[in-house]
């Protein structure tokens, strides 16, 4: 067996000079990879405080990747790669029909999008979160969708509630001017403007609570009586409209007017007294022209009040004279 020649001082310290590189060159790996471990538990402890995590899906095979923020979205354990049929089933339909159509449209043209979906955790529990998409491609080919997704149920809540304050009146929980005028931009079928008989005397000599009463009543009546979706709104004062989204032949309104006359004409109780409260309506339908139906409906109004209060007038634009009463309508029925 050949004998090993012993190094030389030089070869000696060159090997030791290398294994102190090494160890130098493995200290600063390991320092950079508890740097990168640190920087990303950083990341998802800011991701978590911001209900949000990041997402990526490869297109040829459909797999995801989610950080753990998206996982607790989700309502999902982290220990499980997350499934892209399972996770789909957690969207609403309606929102995920709609997130369907903008994911295959951003993959066809190359653009990202922005969209608020309603997703339901296994536990039950509604959310709302913001998904931000880009996509990626290589040599023109889409291969991958990557973005965030964020927790905004808290926000979508809040602006909800501000809408509410700023369209809803407070006293009655209807619907406030500001979101009676929002509606009228829109096309409507009939308008029906409603002004309380007696209001007055009952604010003038029991004081404001008692009249506040009065108008609580009166929006608990009107939601009991009018139709599920026609919009009502108190317009101040005591003064209410029913907008109507759906036609109205004059018979149906003149039916619809007497009803909410005959459940606002019944005297009010609270606080141990007995107030006599009436209503007088005032009905405009739409025509085929352009019509100012507010205008229209308050003459039906003005008409009606003049005419003793406790009845309705309406304004049909097809019908000569337009203002007709009741006794005009039911006659034209019987016809």
């Amino acid at each position: 067996m050949r004998r090993r020649e012993p190094l030389g001082e030089g070869a000696a310290a060159e090997i030791q000079r290398l294994r102190l590189q090494l160890r130098i060159q493995a200290a600063v790996i390991a320092a950079q990879r508890a740097e990168a471990r640190h920087r990303e538990e950083q990341f998802e402890r800011a991701t978590q405080a911001a209900r949000m995590g990041l997402w990526e899906c490869d297109l040829r095979t459909e797999a995801l990747r989610w950080s753990g923020g998206v996982y607790d979205l989700f309502g999902l354990p982290r220990d499980r790669p997350p499934d892209r049929r399972s996770a789909l089933n957690q969207y609403r339909p309606d929102s995920r029909n709609i997130l369907t159509s903008v994911r295959a449209q951003a993959i066809m043209e190359g653009t990202g999008f922005v969209l608020d979906s309603e997703i339901v955790t296994p536990a039950g529990q509604h959310r709302w979160i913001r998904l931000t998409a880009t996509v990626d491609r290589q040599d023109g080919v889409p291969v991958r969708l990557f973005g965030m997704k964020q927790d905004v149920t808290d926000d979508l809540l809040l602006l909800e509630r501000t809408r509410r304050l700023a369209e809803c009146d407070s006293l009655t929980d209807l619907a406030n001017r500001a979101g009676f005028e929002a509606r009228l931009r829109d096309p409507v079928a009939a308008l029906l403007l409603i002004d309380l008989d007696g209001f007055k005397a009952v604010n003038d000599i029991h004081g404001h609570q008692a009249g506040d009463q009065c108008l609580r009543e009166t929006g608990r009546r009107l939601r009991l009586t009018c139709r599920k979706g026609d919009l009502l709104a108190r317009l101040g004062g005591d003064e209410f409209a029913v907008v109507v989204e759906n036609p109205l032949s004059p018979e149906a309104a003149a039916l619809y007017a007497q009803g909410i006359i005959d459940a606002l004409c019944r005297p009010i109780d609270a606080d141990g007294r007995r107030f006599p409260i009436g209503a007088s309506v005032g009905i405009a339908l739409s025509g085929p022209a352009p019509l100012d139906l507010y205008a229209c409906a308050d003459a039906a109004l003005y008409a009606a009040k003049a005419a003793g209060r406790g009845t309705f007038r309406l304004f049909d634009p097809a019908a000569d004279p337009p203002i007709r009463s009741a006794g005009i309508i039911g006659a034209r029925a019987a016809g």
